[in-house]
């Protein structure tokens, strides 16, 4: 099962925008529009489906969002799926997807990350499909700042493209935007100083290999089941391993720590030459950090762990490319990440 990647976005494209978990409610409808209209602002025709109810936690009944999202994912005519956002229950589509059909479709883009990261980690391990694990539609608004890519960008770079990302030494510490009172608001809030950190010993960080992840909260239930077969892939696609990155949606420290533990029992980290772990907005316990969870889980595997990665809920955003060929540099004048689409 060869490595898939998208053919490139041009202008006149279609982008689909669908909500696999979690819809928009009312209130927010005003970002949504922005958010659409900075896509349409690319050149991109933007098609929204009826799945995007946000009275609940999803959009719609499972089968419903399991065939719109297929039928997506499998048009000729779509380029690209993006979702508003994540959620929280995006598991429950996994056995109502037609995979065979996702198998033998040209491939398309889906972007997103949090909880879509239940369904796109799978989709590159069972399809062979690169996958896009970036700033969702209702963050496409903000301006990257230096350094940094939107998705947007990435989808419409083509085959074989090497691109560099560095990162821009400051996030957002705490709180959100209020999208509701400001729907069109595009400056990130980057009030804190941060810098990428090698928890796992001293000394500089130079490791290969592709790139694969997802959000530590919802890719931990999926550990001992057909869709997260991280071993199989690596040996296929992988012979050099992988750069494996993880984030979370906010579990404290001791949840996190429990979870990458089982991760690593499971197999998730076997064939990883690094670990990239993104800034986590979680709180710590008493007696360990966040960090310290990290490492007490992924200590053993003996390899380095860079954490405070800009790929996750703490903005801003990193995108990564599930398939590519990556390369992570961490020294003390240094840090980037460079990712093959190849």
């Amino acid at each position: 099962m060869p490595l898939r990647f998208p053919q490139p976005l041009r202008p006149g494209d279609r982008v689909g925008v669908t909500s696999p978990s979690t819809g928009v409610p009312e209130v927010l409808r005003a970002r949504l529009a922005v958010a659409v209209g900075e896509v349409e602002a690319r050149g991109y025709e933007v098609v929204t489906g009826d799945c995007m109810d946000g009275s609940g936690h999803v959009s719609a009944p499972a089968a419903d969002r399991a065939r719109e999202l297929t039928a997506m994912l499998t048009d000729p005519g779509i380029r690209a799926v993006v979702p508003p956002w994540g959620g929280e229950t995006a598991i429950d589509l996994l056995p109502l997807l037609d995979w065979d059909a996702l198998r033998e479709a040209e491939p398309t883009w889906l972007v997103g990350y949090s909880d879509m990261s239940t369904l796109m980690t799978p989709l590159t391990l069972l399809t062979g499909t690169a996958t896009l694990h970036g700033n969702n539609l209702m963050d496409t608004p903000y301006r990257p700042p230096t350094g940094l890519l939107s998705w947007l960008d990435v989808v419409a770079a083509p085959r074989g493209h090497r691109f560099t990302q560095i990162p821009p030494g400051r996030h957002r510490a705490a709180g959100h935007d209020d999208w509701a009172g400001d729907p069109g608001v595009r400056d990130l809030t980057l009030d804190t100083p941060g810098r990428w950190t090698r928890l796992d010993g001293d000394g500089d960080v130079a490791a290969e290999g592709r790139l694969l992840g997802g959000c530590i909260e919802t890719l931990s239930n999926l550990t001992g089941s057909p869709y997260l077969d991280v071993s199989a892939f690596a040996r296929a696609e992988a012979p050099e391993g992988l750069l494996v990155y993880v984030e979370a949606g906010g579990d404290d420290a001791l949840e996190i720590c429990r979870n990458l533990h089982g991760m690593r029992l499971a197999g998730f980290f076997d064939h990883a030459n690094a670990v990239l772990v993104a800034r986590s907005p979680g709180a710590d316990a008493p007696s360990l950090t966040q960090h310290e969870a990290v490492l007490d889980a992924l200590g053993p595997l003996g390899v380095p762990i860079v954490a405070d990665v800009e790929c996750g809920h703490v903005p801003p955003y990193l995108p990564l490319v599930n398939g590519a060929r990556g390369r992570v540099v961490l020294t003390a004048e240094r840090a980037e990440l460079t990712q093959t689409l190849d």
